[in-house]
């Protein structure tokens, strides 16, 4: 028996809100969005139809308030909800709510979700299939650490209730097992509200193969093929590729079969995902199984041609499977790239803030899931994902070159991202060569961002200068370009803006520029003791081209407060400053920075404080950990500067922080 869907809300935000809005809008559905107030900016409450305020930022109260959320739906009159992924996408109790409340759930029955959603009962139940699977222990965490050494270490402590990467530990020796055991449960509990945790073998060199299935209410069970997603930062994949490059034809059949029978064991219905890991000799064990849709599947609609979210929300309706097994075809070749506002250079630490620009390449064969605008401030308080990229190519050699001249293009400025991280890798003899496992950025990643700060001193600096000093000295298009703009403030000002000299702040260094002459689209400028002409060829919005000797340059450019700028240029961002700008030339606001002396620390980002370690009257050592700051769900914690005592802690556990926030005071001495 199949249902209308004519209005659905989505339990959800960001980029996948947005996804399941506009498949809803192509198919004639309409759809009610919810937020925090803290997402009141965001491009999934502008798209819905409706949007209503859920609360202010505690997740209990907002996307994780099931009452809340099926009051809403009542009132708005929708049919369904999408739980989209994360927050309550594999809650079984939201799921039977839905279904008490008369409204369809989007996604698989709450029986399945809570043997699959829970990684235990999911070893146990795939373990009767027959399909292997690494050897695993469950029990008290007590147990856990007595007992842990039966299977050897290295192991993975995993959190029961876990998905998206969280959770995830490895641990190397038995000493290290209890803190692990324990951070891992306050992780789970704050995530999952579940603390329940498990340890499994680590596979060493293994490779992270998923297989995306579908499931009807009439007993139909398909897999549209495969997806790697070995490329991985802190358990968390970073870029994933649809055809994996590493397995044979063979061994795509049977893991496609494998992921069949467990679908059809379980009575699965709706999107799903088996994730199996892969060792080096192609050996595939059962992973877990996500019972909902993948950040990564775009990868699969790409070489499907299947809208995944259209899919999810036929089957809820009761429709039977559009395609049978033999009509699924994998078509080229798509690569996806996750693009995380952190900063890879420095341990991947995130990076909130308010955007100074955001520009989106615009090129054949790419896809761009966002769900952010220029105008959106990237929170501390979710994930810090901004978007993800997506390439489609004939084959794996297209789809990379594509994407490296999407990424090119992609420019973020006022926050930082992985972007320069991304290129780097792409660009790597290993990802050429496939020769990829789980712990490839572990494993490399000293020497990507050694090759990333390598790559931006090799760029000298009178080009990042010359672009903003040309910027902001004529910001509209001079003449002779193709606009016909009227002329800059200076050039309005009159002859005394010759023979300048402008003191020109750029990263840690300061310099003065001498500009003897500008005419028209040449300048000349004196940087040191070098005398370079440059000549302007293009103007517009946050972007200027010009060439100095016979090469030419493109950089994006924006400012944030006080006149603080940023210059793109060759694939990375250069923080600039004049000392000359008048007010009128700044443009662009947005964030603020903080200090702090060695007495009083204060946090790296906005955030929540999670566990306070330190008391006044204790004395430290340099290093020791004082208290544990959890920001775009990361843990952060805060160290001692030095060998000092306390002489007061300002915040308690739960309680919300900036960066001006001082949280510990710290004596000039040893108490």
């Amino acid at each position: 028996m199949t249902r209308t869907i004519r209005k659905i809300l989505i339990a959800n935000r960001g980029e996948i809100a947005v996804r399941v809005i506009r498949t809803a809008r192509n198919m004639g559905i309409k759809t009610v969005a919810v937020y925090s107030e803290i997402d009141a900016d965001s491009l999934h409450v502008a798209l819905a139809d409706e949007a209503w305020s859920i609360g202010e930022i505690e997740l209990a109260d907002t996307y994780l308030n099931i009452p809340k959320i099926i009051d809403i739906t009542l009132r708005t009159g929708c049919d369904a909800i999408h739980p989209g992924y994360g927050f309550l996408a594999e809650n079984p109790l939201f799921a039977e709510a839905c279904a008490a409340a008369g409204i369809l759930f989007i996604g698989p029955e709450a029986r399945t979700m809570r043997i699959m959603g829970n990684k235990i009962a999911a070893r146990e139940f795939v373990a009767k299939t027959g399909i292997p699977m690494t050897a695993g222990i469950t029990g008290t965490p007590e147990e856990l650490a007595a007992t842990a050494h039966r299977i050897g270490f290295p192991v993975l402590l995993k959190a029961a209730a876990g998905g998206g990467g969280k959770g995830m530990r490895i641990v190397h020796h038995s000493e290290e097992l209890p803190e692990a055991i324990e951070a891992t449960m306050r992780q789970a509990k704050a995530y999952f509200s579940d603390e329940t945790v498990y340890i499994e073998k680590f596979i060493e060199e293994p490779r992270h193969i998923e297989i995306q299935v579908l499931g009807d209410h009439h007993g139909n069970v398909i897999h549209l093929f495969e997806r790697e997603c070995s490329i991985q930062r802190r358990y968390q994949k970073i870029i994933e590729e649809s055809p994996s490059p590493t397995l044979t034809p063979e061994v795509r059949r049977n893991m496609g079969e494998a992921a069949v029978a467990i679908g059809k064991a379980i009575g699965y219905t709706n999107a799903g995902t088996i994730e199996f890991l892969v060792d080096r000799d192609l050996n595939f064990y059962f992973l877990e199984m996500n019972t909902r849709i993948q950040v990564e599947h775009p990868v699969t609609e790409q070489v499907t041609g299947i809208d995944l979210v259209e899919e999810q929300i036929r089957i809820a309706a009761g429709e039977p499977l559009r395609v049978t097994q033999e009509e699924v075809r994998q078509q080229g070749h798509a690569i996806e790239c996750r693009i995380y506002a952190e900063d890879p250079t420095d341990d991947f630490r995130p990076s909130p803030g308010k955007m100074t620009l955001y520009h989106e390449p615009y090129l054949p064969g790419i896809r761009i899931d966002t769900g952010i605008t220029a105008d959106t401030e990237i929170k501390s308080s979710f994930d810090p994902m901004i978007g993800k990229l997506v390439t489609l190519g004939k084959d794996r050699p297209e789809a990379a070159q594509t994407m490296l001249r999407a990424l090119g293009e992609y420019t973020i400025q006022g926050i930082r991202t992985n972007i320069p991280y991304l290129v780097s890798l792409l660009q790597s003899e290993a990802f050429s060569a496939n020769r990829i496992t789980t712990r490839f950025c572990d494993a490399h990643t000293a020497s990507i961002s050694a090759a990333i700060l390598a790559g931006k001193k090799a760029i000298p600096l009178p080009v990042p200068i010359i672009a903003y000093l040309m910027y902001t000295l004529k910001r509209e298009p001079a003449p002779g370009l193709s606009s016909e703009p009227l002329p800059s403030l200076w050039e309005r000002i009159g002859f005394w803006r010759n023979h300048m000299a402008i003191k020109v702040h750029i990263e840690d260094t300061e310099t003065e520029v001498y500009i003897p002459s500008i005419a028209g689209p040449e300048y000349r400028f004196r940087i040191g003791e070098t005398g370079i002409a440059a000549r302007l060829l293009s103007l517009g919005p946050n972007r200027i081209g010009f060439s100095e000797g016979h090469r030419h340059h493109t950089a994006w450019i924006s400012e944030g407060p006080g006149g603080t700028a940023f210059v793109t240029t060759g694939g990375h961002t250069f923080s600039l400053k004049r000392q000359d700008l008048l007010t009128e030339m700044v443009f662009a606001s947005g964030f603020d920075t903080h200090g702090h002396d060695s007495n009083h620390l204060t946090s790296p980002m906005p955030g929540k404080v999670i566990r306070v370690m330190a008391k006044a009257g204790d004395a430290v050592a340099k290093g020791d950990p004082l208290l544990i700051i959890e920001a775009m769900k990361m843990e952060n914690v805060v160290s001692a500067p030095r060998d000092a005592g306390i002489i007061r802690v300002n915040v308690s556990d739960g309680e919300r922080v900036d960066t001006s926030t001082v949280l510990i005071e710290l004596s000039e001495g040893n108490l």
